[in-house]
């Protein structure tokens, strides 16, 4: 599966690379699903000729603008028909020779395998970023992979059926597994220089993985006890705003014992004080009432939970 957007010049290429592992591996059985993320040059053209050429092997996708990664493989995964799925970029820069070391990991048990392009060939601009995300990311889900937003990944098919991938989450699909359950490993690829074309990313995409960061710890970690979420945020602030409070009730009472510190009605450490008390009794009660609708939704959660049902009785 191959999101593209303005490829034009590598499509045909990687077509024959995927293609020539195929018949070294004497797999038989595939699909190369183009998904064309609203490409301005002449990608869906080039695309469409390979479909003639490959009609059994090849199905394309053509969105009516550019939408982002995520919703191309959401329309792939969708498509697809295959037990295996594999999500590879469409610049090249990730090599097919790569596949049978993917289908190895998989085959030793593992659900999920993310690519590691552990010697990158890519400007330190865009590598450095990688690093402290990958670090980032890491240390708050606790799934550890050196290279999370690799997209040269293999999927066995449960697992995209368990997890719903939108706005910028496809960069977060490990950990979404990972909070299933699923086996997660990577493995170490190839990663060649850009020949062709220029990124599509750019520095705003650090902001917005910031913001999906944090919505995918809420759906994974405190999805089902969101209580514990704007509970802890709640005795946060208030713990601030209580001790904020309490300095300046010490120095209220000093005043009152002659020593001259003057009045604290107009510091701006009281309204603080107050707005953080505020903040968490608000946060603690917007807890309760997560509590609550959560008792009523999502009654199907543990049931998607199961891996396998051993009953004699049928």
């Amino acid at each position: 599966m191959i999101p593209v957007h303005n490829e034009e010049a590598t499509l045909r290429i990687l077509f024959e690379k995927i293609n020539h592992v195929m018949l070294q591996e004497k797999i038989d059985h595939y699909e190369v699903i183009f998904i064309d993320d609203g490409s301005k040059d002449k990608s869906w053209i080039e695309i469409s000729d390979l479909v003639r050429q490959y009609p059994r092997l090849i199905k394309a996708i053509k969105f009516r603008r550019n939408f982002g990664k995520s919703a191309a493989l959401s329309a792939g995964f969708h498509k697809s028909k295959g037990k295996i799925i594999f999500t590879l970029d469409a610049d090249l820069q990730d090599d097919p020779a790569e596949i049978p070391n993917f289908l190895q990991h998989l085959e030793s048990g593992l659900d999920l395998v993310s690519g590691w392009r552990k010697n990158r060939n890519d400007p330190l601009s865009k590598t450095l970023p990688s690093k402290l995300f990958n670090a980032v990311t890491a240390m708050l889900t606790g799934v550890k992979l050196h290279d999370m937003n690799c997209g040269f990944k293999a999927y066995r098919k449960e697992v995209l059926d368990s997890i719903k991938v939108y706005g910028e989450l496809h960069r977060y699909i490990p950990v979404l597994a990972n909070s299933f359950g699923f086996k997660i490993g990577e493995v170490v690829v190839k990663h060649h220089f850009r020949k062709f074309g220029k990124s599509n990313y750019g520095w705003e995409r650090y902001a917005r993985g910031l913001i999906d960061l944090l919505t995918v710890l809420a759906t994974t970690h405190y999805l089902h006890k969101p209580g514990h979420l704007f509970g802890g945020l709640g005795l946060f602030f208030g713990s601030i705003g209580c001790l904020s409070l309490t300095y300046l009730i010490i120095v209220w009472f000093l005043n009152l014992g002659g020593m001259n510190l003057g009045p604290i009605g107009t510091r701006p450490l009281l309204f603080f004080g107050i707005l953080c008390t505020i903040l968490s009794v608000q946060l603690i009660s917007l807890g309760i009432l997560a509590e609550l609708i959560t008792r009523n939704v999502d009654s199907n959660y543990v049931d998607r939970q199961i891996a396998e049902i051993l009953d004699e009785n049928g």
